[in-house]
């Protein structure tokens, strides 16, 4: 008999995602908070968003903190971010993270 350690990131009662390693879990939990906290701020912006529009973008800008500081700071966009649309990924970061077990723990 095997023992495996699997953590996973819970959000309001619901599993989001699950990791091999803490540090991956820790990661990602990190990334939720930042994603949080830019819809909370996003919510006072000059523009209309709905919810869910909201919920996509500041998800999208928090998987991408690397590269919106960079910008941020006079640089260019890095390429990976240039290559896809940013409503597409925005979309898809507002679809509920699932997957198989082998996917989440690629992740």
């Amino acid at each position: 008999m095997a023992v495996e350690v699997k953590y996973v990131v819970v959000r309001n009662g619901e599993e989001k995602m699950t990791f091999a390693n803490k540090k991956e879990a820790d990661a990602y939990d990190k990334m939720l908070d930042l994603a949080d906290s830019l819809g909370e701020w996003l919510q006072q912006a000059p523009v209309t968003l709905e919810e869910e529009q909201r919920e996509g973008l500041s998800f999208f800008l928090a998987e991408h903190k690397d590269a919106l500081t960079q910008i941020l700071r006079g640089g260019a966009a890095p390429q990976e971010t240039v290559k896809k649309p940013a409503k597409a990924k925005a979309e898809k970061a507002a679809t509920p993270i699932e997957g198989s077990e082998s996917e989440q723990q690629a992740a």
